[in-house]
């Protein structure tokens, strides 16, 4: 898959970067005999590129391309991107048991419910445990042998809670350690529920800097941390927490996206091609209302809530039957976890259901596609959707509602937004806010959002595009390197 790349611009530490994911930025797979590099599209891998080509510096991530272990050098490295190679990709290579256990086991049957506030979809097995503590050794040896003197090692999200400890267990205060948590963080007596939880706070705390995506879940790692260990300090005014005689940071950074770029893909071409063939395709009619939804298909997106709302609002206002269409696309994701084919089985029967009770042979009121869209094809279909659907139940930021609003170049659609989302708190005074469990009253909204005057759909839009532009990801970025390099400086004095 070959994408966009991504805008160039931004700030780079100025010392060795090494960043750690499970995600790695380019991956290696076969087209034929021949060996074709996938590169980044979107999200974070795509934003951060730009800034290692730039840093020259090391990122660690699990290898699982087909073609991967064909083109790294003897200590499983290989130079990136390949038409002008500016930083190194160190691969890590995971067995089908790691896989299972660190990966499908604990990271996402363990961590994942549990910061999403979910026990009862917890599946605890010792074995998990045990192999994601030797997964994080593995990325955090990997970690150490790349740094140089001062570096900056960033680690990325719930895959690596134990790492950091383990790193500077090897490095002492030979490195400065970093750790975004891209997904929410509980309240104490939901964190307390997992049997590790003293140790992944150990090893979370020996970053100098933890960030979080909004101010709630930093309180809530806070309060954790004051009521697990006994001997913790809390400076509350300054977000930090003071244990074992090292400071750590705790601090907000709202992610955003590349507005400047989605901007530009959704006035492509490409994209008013895909826009007008795809109604087409579907029956869509020029004067119908559209409204998107994007998601992987996960228990914390709140899909199944969102058709139901559809229903009530097809049953509420039979006007709209034949005029409304909600176009959902959804990415099978963790197929393999029993909870996600659970979810997978709801969401297929309550679309039949809508389709059956209200469809008609021209008609359809929920169009569900799966295939891979390209960026622009992706961007087109947010460019044009007269409203979004975000109706997480549970979310750290939610990107998707971001990208929407950076692809309104009218500025006519509308955000209806879960404000159980993270997103809810840099969007929510200008979006059409829902509790995606009040089915009447979310329905209700969709209703207003079709209702309400063009002018007052433009002023909340421009509102959110200027905030979506202002603080995107090259923002977010430029504020945890600038939030590292103070911390240098203070380390320094």
């Amino acid at each position: 898959m070959t994408g966009e790349e991504p805008t160039d611009h931004g700030s780079a530490p100025t010392e060795g970067l090494v960043v750690v994911s499970n995600r790695e930025p380019y991956s290696h797979s076969y087209d034929g005999d021949e060996i074709v590099v996938d590169r980044p599209v979107g999200g974070l891998t795509a934003g951060l590129d730009p800034v290692m080509q730039r840093a020259a510096g090391t990122w660690v991530a699990w290898g699982d391309g087909e073609a991967d272990r064909e083109v790294v050098d003897d200590e499983d490295r290989v130079r990136v991107p390949p038409e002008d190679p500016a930083y190194t990709l160190k691969r890590i290579w995971l067995d089908d048991d790691e896989i299972d256990e660190y990966y499908y086991g604990y990271s996402n049957q363990v961590l994942w419910p549990l910061c999403h506030s979910d026990r009862g979809k917890i599946t605890y097995e010792p074995r998990f445990w045990e192999r994601y503590r030797e997964v994080n050794r593995r990325f955090a040896e990997a970690a150490v042998n790349e740094v140089e003197p001062g570096s900056l090692i960033w680690f990325q999200d719930y895959h690596f809670g134990l790492a950091p400890k383990m790193v500077r267990q090897e490095l002492g205060d030979d490195a400065m350690l970093a750790h975004f948590w891209h997904i929410p963080w509980p309240t104490w007596d939901d964190f307390r529920v997992c049997p590790q939880s003293e140790q992944l706070l150990e090893g979370l705390l020996a970053n100098d800097l933890l960030g979080f995506h909004v101010g709630r879940f930093c309180a809530q790692f806070l309060e954790g941390v004051q009521a697990c260990f006994g001997d913790a300090v809390v400076d509350w005014d300054s977000g930090v927490v003071y244990h074992d005689g090292s400071p750590t940071l705790v601090k907000p950074f709202p992610m955003g996206v590349d507005a400047e770029r989605i901007a530009r893909l959704a006035g492509s071409d490409e994209a008013d091609r895909f826009w007008r063939d795809f109604c087409e395709e579907q029956g869509i009619a020029d004067d119908a209302v559209v409204a998107v939804g994007v998601d992987r298909l996960d228990y914390t997106k709140g899909i199944p809530e969102r058709v139901r709302a559809i229903e009530y609002f097809l049953d509420e206002h039979p006007e709209y039957r034949g005029e409304f269409v909600y176009v959902q696309k959804a990415s099978e994701s963790r197929s393999e976890i029993p909870a996600y084919q659970e979810l997978q089985r709801e969401v297929s029967e309550t679309v039949e259901r809508v389709n059956d009770r209200f469809g008609t042979d021209d008609w359809r009121p929920v169009v569900s596609i799966t295939e891979r869209l390209s960026v622009r094809a992706l961007y087109g279909l947010y460019r044009y959707a007269d409203l979004a659907l975000v109706s997480s139940v549970r979310d750290g930021m939610n990107l998707v509602a971001e990208e929407y609003v950076a692809a309104q170049l009218d500025d006519a659609g509308a955000l209806v937004l879960s404000d159980f989302a993270g997103v809810d708190e840099t969007l929510g005074d200008y979006a059409y806010t829902i509790n995606p469990y009040a089915t009447e009253k979310f329905a209700d909204t969709i209703y207003r959002t079709i209702t309400d005057s063009p002018d007052e759909r433009r002023r909340r839009m421009r509102q959110m595009r200027q905030l979506v532009t202002a603080y995107d990801l090259d923002a977010w970025m430029d504020d945890i390197f600038e939030t590292v390099a103070s911390l240098r400086d203070e380390s320094a004095e």
